[in-house]
């Protein structure tokens, strides 16, 4: 059986023969590296898995002090080549490779000398796992990050993850690692963080890592470092995982198998030898290789590490102006986070203005706290402190703005107020100045209506938290020209954050989306259905929170004005629902403790026609697909590719649905409403 990739970009196990001073005879340095920079970071395919064999047997054919294996500058290896799982074949083919993967690895483990891994870069997924087994680990502090994220794309750790990483720090922590973190958007760890929790033995400075963890290697092997580990409490294993698994139904009621694979081959790993545990993961493996999650979730991966960095219709970004000054009306939280991340990303000056000082200097004061926050967690150094404390201003005045480049307003969600800020501010900027609004749903193309120079407005939406969410529509008005919207792109570019180009429609994208979901939900309510049977009607989907939990979070005062300005454009699909009015009224949370909020039910006027889970699920499945079939007909974005790139971005929808799209293909949902696919065949799913 042939499991040779014709795409592989091969990783070479580079073997050379150190001297290392104190050591009678030269270890075996391995190095990882695919041939290119870090912007291509070093994967295994089965090409990769047999150099580094090679590589191992000649290092032991040498008798050397030890082995160790690094990687090229900046990465140590990130896995596995996912984009390899969909040419494999067949089951037969799926677990060949993760048993030639742990078969490799497994001589590390089994070294009659000394292994080392000197992490000296990111190191995720089965390049972690081939840390593992080495019998000591070094991690530099300048590590990227380090995970293992199979869960998120719906596999597990399938070259021994599951069963070291348990029996090496300990259930609560490999729980965490392996299950927990991949489902909370992916959370990476920081060398420290794996230093503390015991993946690492040493973490080193990263100027002359190499030289150091050669030095540290050598005193293990002279016996001069002992290297002590604490002693794995097994007592815990079955409770915690109880609470896992617990958490897990809670939170997907079954959504992503990988992770409750994951948990299995975690119970297993508290007894079962070593190659039990493996062939475990082998078999699972081979199952999840051919399942419709992993398919989204590869798309999906897809998606955020190759659509978003190469934005469909963007201009030419030579197009771009140079952006040496920014300028943002409002002082508010939103305008605050705003200035903060345009100071620290961009480092030009930044201006705040807002109607009085007290407002002013409650916004100037925001950032000053949150860079100082920054200092005391070590996330800052002072001097680049200093230097954004002189970045950040603020003034009642708003012709500070007379030497912007780039201005941007985030002011009441309300047309007129915004319009009268571009009147005012167009008699100040320069001509070339673009202007920037941060609406969540208002046309940018009436905003800029009775401008001079309306080409020069363009939509810049942010999600909330603006430091979290990567998530950035940049929307086109219908005067918009290209050199304004080249310059949105580079300003969002040097943001760190991903832009989705769209075109002036009421709401956008993600906002469209969730209020024609949260308002099919809600007019179930309104029709009778309990709220608890309308909150828990979505759980199969296994989104990160459930309906009601984000209306809160959303605001339903925030939720009813974006449902009026779609009931305006689209009254046919877009209510007004008067129950959500009495709440935002009411001010009370609708949700406490995860439990219905007695006081609030207590408030509503339904009908006498409740629906079913199954209903309220269906109808809100239905509401989607056709909303999205009808934003694509009116080009709102170019392809579904975008759609699911801004719900995963902006709403944070899990990779086991693909965003939305692969999840409405797979259910039927698509073709039963809009008569034809998102997606065809293949592109998310099985082929078959």
């Amino acid at each position: 059986m042939s499991l040779a990739a014709p795409n592989e970009v091969v990783t070479r196990a580079l073997l050379r023969q150190v001297n290392v001073p104190g050591l009678d005879r030269p270890a075996a340095l391995i190095t990882l590296d695919n041939g290119f920079d870090h912007t291509k970071p070093n994967t295994f395919g089965p090409g990769g898995l047999t150099s580094l064999d090679e590589a191992i047997s000649a290092a032991l054919a040498a008798d050397p002090a030890f082995i160790a294996v690094t990687g090229k500058p900046y990465i140590f290896c990130v896995g596995a080549d996912i984009t390899s799982l969909p040419l494999l074949a067949d089951r037969a083919q799926a677990l060949e490779i993760g048993r030639l993967g742990h078969r490799v690895f497994a001589r590390l483990k089994d070294s009659p000398v000394p292994t080392f891994a000197f992490v000296n870069g990111a190191a995720m997924g089965g390049g972690l796992e081939l840390a593992l087994h080495c019998h000591y680990r070094t991690l530099s502090g300048g590590a990227a990050a380090l995970a293992l994220p199979e869960v998120s794309l719906g596999l597990i750790p399938g070259w021994g993850g599951t069963q070291l990483l348990p029996n090496l720090i300990g259930i609560p922590a490999a729980t965490q690692v392996i299950i927990q973190n991949p489902l909370m958007q992916n959370k990476m760890l920081k060398p420290k963080q794996a230093a503390e929790l015991g993946i690492a033995d040493v973490l080193l400075e990263p100027a002359d890592f190499l030289e150091r963890s050669l030095e540290w290697a050598a005193g293990v092997v002279r016996g001069e470092v002992t290297v002590t580990r604490p002693e794995v409490d097994r007592d815990m294993w079955a409770g915690v995982l109880y609470f896992a698994r617990q958490t897990l139904d809670q939170r997907l009621h079954g959504a992503v198998p990988a992770a409750y694979r994951a948990l299995d081959l975690l119970e297993t790993a508290k007894d079962a030898d070593f190659a039990t545990g493996t062939a475990a993961e082998d078999e699972a493996l081979a199952d999840l290789v051919f399942s419709e999650e992993l398919r989204s979730g590869l798309y999906a991966f897809d998606l955020v590490q190759r659509r978003a960095k190469r934005p469909a219709g963007a201009p030419d970004k030579g197009l771009a102006r140079p952006v040496t000054k920014v300028g943002i009306v409002g002082a508010g939280l939103m305008a605050s986070q705003l200035a903060l991340l345009f100071a620290r990303r961009l480092q030009v000056p930044v201006v705040l203005t807002d109607l009085d000082q007290a407002r002013v200097d409650s916004g100037v004061g925001y950032v000053h706290t949150q860079i100082e926050k920054a200092v005391s967690r070590g996330r800052m150094d002072k001097g680049t402190a200093a230097k954004l404390y002189g970045l950040v201003s603020g003034s009642v005045d708003k012709s500070a703005f007379a030497d912007a480049d780039f201005v941007i307003e985030a002011v009441f969600e309300d047309l007129d107020v915004k319009k009268q800020v571009w009147a005012e501010l167009e008699k100040i900027v320069k001509p070339e100045a673009v202007l920037a609004t941060n609406t969540s749903s208002l046309s940018i193309t009436a905003m800029a209506a009775d401008l001079t120079h309306p080409e020069r407005v363009v939509g810049f939406h942010f999600f909330n938290p603006v430091a979290v969410l990567p998530l950035l529509e940049i929307v086109s008005g219908e005067r918009t020209d290209d050199a304004t919207l080249a310059t949105a792109f580079a300003v969002g570019k040097q943001l760190k954050k991903s832009s989705v180009l769209v075109k002036d429609a009421p709401a956008f994208v993600v906002n469209r989306l969730l209020t024609r979901f949260l308002g099919t939900v809600f007019a179930a309510v309104d029709a009778g259905t309990p709220l608890d049977v309308a909150n828990r009607a979505l759980d199969p989907l296994g989104l990160p929170m459930r309906p009601l939990a984000l209306l809160q979070l959303v605001g339903p005062a925030v939720a009813y004005h974006v449902g009026g300005t779609l009931h305006a454009a689209y009254p046919d699909r877009y209510g007004v629902s008067e129950n959500l009015k009495r709440i935002a009224d009411s001010g009370q949370p609708i949700v406490v403790d995860d439990e219905i909020n007695a006081e609030v039910a207590k408030l509503l006027v339904v009908g006498d026609q409740p629906l079913t889970e199954e209903q309220v699920r269906r109808n809100a499945l239905d509401a989607l697909a056709e909303e999205i079939r009808l934003m694509l007909d009116e080009g709102v974005v170019a392809e579904a590719q975008d759609i699911d790139l801004c719900m995963i971005l902006g709403a944070g929808w899990p990779f086991h649905l693909g965003g939305v799209t692969p999840y409405l293909d797979r259910t039927g949902t698509s073709e039963r409403v809009t008569g034809q696919r998102f997606l065809r065949r293949g592109v998310a799913s099985l082929a078959g």
